[in-house]
């Protein structure tokens, strides 16, 4: 639960209001990491996955049913132990009261079940011993004693490993999909032909050559053109919301958290170098700094004006500080910052920087910089004010640009706070695309674009309008992007993280929160939704 259910539920009930404009930007072939996002953002939203592998292996039972009478016949499934077996076995549950004679071959052990959502359907076939046989198939010797029973079928289903596909296949599958292609019934493929590859179409040395593949929510871009892998192909509505795709969930945050091995080294996770603070703001770089830290790089590095390195050295013992010469930053502080940016993984500039005239011409030089060395950027606060002197200057740099409405306006000259929601969604995406960079619009619900797609999240709370909360979403956004994401998903998530850090600090101290409480929260927030 995020800050206020209540609150919660409300969002979501206006967020329908634009769901179609947003559905325009939505890719209709997906990958299948975009499928597992879905899944986990369909849960979020109130959708389990128990009850979408329910209406997944339904439509099998459906689909394969208007093909064939199975009254008195014989099906047989071949299944893993993933949700493609889970899928599978549903199928099993739903064309056996049709009449059909249903044979479950687990390749594996139940034990070995992968998933709550297909152990549980696994045990209601158990429970099916009059109208379901269920087999337990370990060694290719013992698949093979049943080569001429499932060869002679009616029906044959491969629910073996779906978009679980990695490689080359090992057995028992490969020799489950030699005798699963040689089957004389209907050959049905349950969301991928197993051994073909569901992002690339690669087939992994050998494939099922289904007559019928019933495929998910939307076609996965491994099924185009492989007509002679999947044969007929259906596209299966199983109730994921349209919501789980256009906002930013946890589904988002799990596919961009880079994962820690037991031999990860310093440096694995990235090094952010903070290029901001003067002798007025010293405080927005150190939350930047900490916020990275908190996220999961290994080194956040502030560089900023001799004068207020002590000041910005305060805040943390974990913050490495390198200092320049004078108040503020001027192309006097590259011999500094240059040697730094070459470290470093991602490069914020702007927080707490300064608006002098020298300052802008130092940024603007930094940008191409940064730029023509390939290097992640974060451009906020001051950092947006100059680059608004010259808007294109960064055009195809792999950079988050994270303005609210008045900083908006300096990039494009637009005041997007006077325009319907709808019409903000549109003009954000117009933005990104003419400046060929991700963007980041904060507002009461946060709208990220690259100029192609468009997400929105509706995570945060009106406490978080205190200062310091947009140099923590700096901080999160290089950490994202250290991570190797790209610009559009570090910000998507960046947006998420900050806003449930802000409603898990609201949950305990209500609207009287400062921008460090969320620092704090940060990794409460990873913890929230069992990701390490």
């Amino acid at each position: 639960m995020l800050y206020g259910e209540e609150i919660f539920v409300k969002r979501l009930v206006l967020i329908n209001k634009y769901v179609g404009i947003l559905m325009e930007n939505v890719e209709r072939k997906i990958s299948s990491v975009e499928m597992a996002i879905i899944d986990e953002n369909s849960e979020w939203l109130g959708v389990p996955r128990l009850l979408l592998m329910e209406n997944a292996g339904k439509a099998v039972a459906t689909e394969i049913s208007k093909r064939i009478n199975v009254n008195g016949k014989k099906v047989v499934i071949l299944a893993g132990l993933g949700n493609n077996g889970g899928d599978s076995f549903v199928a099993a549950r739903h064309l056996a009261p049709l009449g059909a004679s249903v044979f479950v071959f687990l390749l594996g052990r139940s034990k070995d079940i992968r998933t709550d959502e297909a152990r549980r359907n696994w045990e209601a076939l158990k429970k099916m011993f009059l109208t379901v046989k269920t087999i337990e198939i370990r060694y290719v010797e013992e698949l093979k004693k049943y080569e001429s029973e499932i060869k002679s079928a009616d029906i044959v289903i491969d629910g073996m490993l779906g978009t679980g596909v990695r490689g080359e296949l090992r057995d028992p599958y490969r020799t489950a999909v030699e005798i699963f292609n040689k089957a004389s019934g209907l050959r049905v493929a349950v969301d991928i032909p197993t051994g073909l590859n569901p992002d690339t179409g690669e087939i992994h040395g050998i494939a099922v050559k289904a007559d019928l593949t019933v495929t998910f929510h939307a076609l996965k871009k491994g099924l185009d053109g492989k007509r002679e892998y999947t044969g007929d192909v259906v596209v299966a509505n199983i109730g994921v919301p349209p919501e789980a795709e256009v906002i930013v969930g946890p589904g988002d945050l799990r596919a961009a958290v880079k994962p820690r091995r037991p031999e990860a080294k310093k440096g694995d996770f990235g090094r952010v170098l903070i290029v901001g603070g003067s002798n007025l703001y010293t405080g927005a770089p150190a939350l930047c700094a900490m916020a990275a830290l908190r996220c999961g790089c290994d080194l956040s590095i502030i560089v900023a004006p001799e004068s207020v390195a002590s000041s910005i050295r305060s805040f943390s013992p974990n913050i490495i500080v390198h200092t320049y010469s004078g108040n503020a930053f001027t192309l006097n502080a590259f011999t500094t910052v240059i040697p730094l940016v070459e470290k470093c993984d991602t490069i914020v500039i702007g927080p707490g920087l300064g608006t002098m005239d020298e300052t802008f011409e130092a940024c603007l030089k930094l940008f191409e910089i940064v730029k023509e060395k390939g290097k992640a950027l974060v451009v906020d606060a001051d950092g947006l004010k100059a680059l608004s002197t010259s808007p294109t200057i960064l055009a195809g740099a792999r950079a988050v640009l994270t303005p609210h409405a008045g900083e908006f306006k300096g990039l494009v000259n637009l005041d997007i706070t006077k325009l319907p929601f709808k019409e903000r969604i549109k003009e954000v995406k117009k933005a990104a695309k003419q400046l060929n960079l991700t963007i980041l619009l904060k507002g009461h619900w946060d709208i990220i674009s690259d100029g192609n797609k468009v997400k929105v999240n509706i995570t945060g709370n009106p406490a978080m309008t205190v200062g310091g909360t947009g140099d923590v979403l700096s901080g999160l956004v290089a950490t994202l992007l250290a991570w190797k994401n790209e610009p559009f998903t570090a910000a998507s998530v960046a947006a998420f993280i900050n806003g449930v850090a802000g409603d898990l600090t609201a949950q305990e101290k209500g609207y009287h929160i400062v921008a460090t409480d969320l620092v704090d929260k940060i990794p409460e927030v990873f913890k929230k939704f069992e990701i390490n």
